[in-house]
Protein backbone atom coordinates (compact mmCIF):
# COMPACT_ATOMS: atom_id res chain seq x y z
CA UNK A 1 0.00 0.00 0.00
CA UNK A 2 1.61 3.21 -0.78
CA UNK A 3 0.83 6.65 0.81
CA UNK A 4 0.18 9.85 -0.82
CA UNK A 5 1.80 12.95 0.31
CA UNK A 6 -0.34 16.39 -0.36
CA UNK A 7 1.15 19.48 -0.03
CA UNK A 8 -1.07 22.36 0.36
CA UNK A 9 -0.06 25.84 -0.12
CA UNK A 10 -0.56 28.51 2.20
CA UNK A 11 -2.63 31.44 1.08
CA UNK A 12 -0.91 34.38 1.53
CA UNK A 13 -2.59 37.94 2.22
CA UNK A 14 -2.49 39.52 -1.37
CA UNK A 15 -0.15 42.43 -0.09
CA UNK A 16 2.25 39.84 1.43
CA UNK A 17 2.61 38.12 -2.21
CA UNK A 18 3.10 41.71 -3.42
CA UNK A 19 5.82 43.13 -1.32
CA UNK A 20 7.68 40.19 -1.51
CA UNK A 21 7.22 40.34 -5.47
CA UNK A 22 8.08 43.72 -5.33
CA UNK A 23 11.60 43.06 -3.17
CA UNK A 24 12.60 40.34 -5.47
CA UNK A 25 12.25 41.95 -8.43
CA UNK A 26 14.14 45.31 -7.04
CA UNK A 27 16.99 43.08 -5.62
CA UNK A 28 20.29 42.74 -7.70
CA UNK A 29 19.67 39.13 -7.82
CA UNK A 30 18.44 36.94 -10.76
CA UNK A 31 15.38 34.40 -10.77
CA UNK A 32 18.66 31.63 -11.35
CA UNK A 33 19.71 32.27 -8.02
CA UNK A 34 15.98 31.01 -6.14
CA UNK A 35 14.95 28.58 -8.63
CA UNK A 36 18.88 27.16 -6.90
CA UNK A 37 17.59 28.27 -3.15
CA UNK A 38 14.46 25.86 -3.92
CA UNK A 39 16.69 22.47 -3.70
CA UNK A 40 19.78 23.64 -1.95
CA UNK A 41 20.94 26.43 0.29
CA UNK A 42 22.94 28.97 -1.49
CA UNK A 43 25.96 30.39 0.70
CA UNK A 44 26.90 34.44 0.44
CA UNK A 45 30.37 33.85 -0.78
CA UNK A 46 28.84 32.28 -3.95
CA UNK A 47 26.83 35.46 -4.95
CA UNK A 48 28.84 38.06 -4.00
CA UNK A 49 31.78 39.37 -6.10
CA UNK A 50 32.17 38.29 -9.57
CA UNK A 51 31.71 34.29 -8.26
CA UNK A 52 27.49 35.65 -8.56
CA UNK A 53 28.12 36.96 -12.13
CA UNK A 54 29.59 33.65 -13.46
CA UNK A 55 26.79 31.83 -11.01
CA UNK A 56 24.31 33.65 -13.59
CA UNK A 57 23.07 34.43 -9.37
CA UNK A 58 23.06 38.60 -9.73
CA UNK A 59 22.88 40.93 -12.53
CA UNK A 60 26.08 42.81 -11.71
CA UNK A 61 29.07 41.76 -9.32
CA UNK A 62 28.04 43.25 -5.66
CA UNK A 63 30.24 43.36 -2.66
CA UNK A 64 29.60 41.00 -0.07
CA UNK A 65 27.63 43.81 2.86
CA UNK A 66 25.38 44.79 0.29
CA UNK A 67 24.82 41.14 -1.05
CA UNK A 68 24.21 40.43 2.95
CA UNK A 69 21.95 43.54 3.21
CA UNK A 70 19.79 42.87 0.49
CA UNK A 71 19.55 39.05 1.54
CA UNK A 72 18.74 40.26 5.01
CA UNK A 73 15.73 42.03 3.21
CA UNK A 74 14.34 39.67 1.92
CA UNK A 75 14.53 37.66 4.87
CA UNK A 76 12.75 40.19 6.58
CA UNK A 77 10.16 40.21 3.71
CA UNK A 78 9.90 36.55 4.44
CA UNK A 79 11.56 35.28 0.96
CA UNK A 80 14.27 33.41 2.63
CA UNK A 81 15.67 32.10 5.71
CA UNK A 82 18.82 31.30 7.23
CA UNK A 83 20.31 28.01 7.20
CA UNK A 84 21.41 26.29 10.51
CA UNK A 85 23.87 23.90 11.03
CA UNK A 86 24.36 21.81 14.27
CA UNK A 87 26.74 24.46 15.74
CA UNK A 88 25.36 28.17 14.59
CA UNK A 89 23.61 30.13 12.02
CA UNK A 90 25.54 29.67 8.80
CA UNK A 91 25.91 32.13 5.98
CA UNK A 92 23.86 30.26 3.23
CA UNK A 93 20.07 30.94 2.19
CA UNK A 94 17.51 28.81 0.81
CA UNK A 95 13.82 30.11 0.72
CA UNK A 96 10.50 30.02 2.94
CA UNK A 97 7.17 28.48 1.38
CA UNK A 98 6.33 32.06 0.73
CA UNK A 99 9.55 32.48 -1.11
CA UNK A 100 9.03 28.97 -3.50
CA UNK A 101 5.13 30.26 -3.99
CA UNK A 102 6.59 33.67 -5.59
CA UNK A 103 9.23 31.91 -7.60
CA UNK A 104 6.86 29.46 -8.98
CA UNK A 105 4.70 32.64 -10.59
CA UNK A 106 8.20 33.15 -12.64
CA UNK A 107 10.27 30.09 -13.20
CA UNK A 108 8.99 29.75 -16.84
CA UNK A 109 10.84 32.88 -17.51
CA UNK A 110 14.34 33.90 -17.50
CA UNK A 111 13.71 36.62 -15.60
CA UNK A 112 11.99 38.70 -13.07
CA UNK A 113 9.54 41.42 -14.47
CA UNK A 114 10.97 44.75 -14.90
CA UNK A 115 10.33 46.59 -11.84
CA UNK A 116 8.06 49.57 -12.11
CA UNK A 117 9.38 53.35 -10.77
CA UNK A 118 6.57 53.04 -8.19
CA UNK A 119 7.80 49.41 -7.54
CA UNK A 120 11.35 51.02 -6.85
CA UNK A 121 10.17 53.34 -4.46
CA UNK A 122 7.33 51.55 -2.79
CA UNK A 123 10.69 48.77 -2.12
CA UNK A 124 12.80 51.63 -0.82
CA UNK A 125 10.60 53.06 1.28
CA UNK A 126 9.60 49.88 2.89
CA UNK A 127 13.38 48.85 3.35
CA UNK A 128 14.37 52.34 4.25
CA UNK A 129 11.17 52.03 7.29
CA UNK A 130 12.00 48.28 8.24
CA UNK A 131 15.75 49.94 8.82
CA UNK A 132 15.58 53.12 10.28
CA UNK A 133 13.80 51.95 13.70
Amino acid sequence: MTSKVIIKSINYPANTLKRADRALWCSPFKLNLFTQMRDRSISLQDIAATSGIEKNYTKKAIAETEAESYLMWLLKVGVLRREVDGQRLTDSFRLTPLGRQNIEKWQQQDEFPRPSLKDQISNWLNRWLQWSF
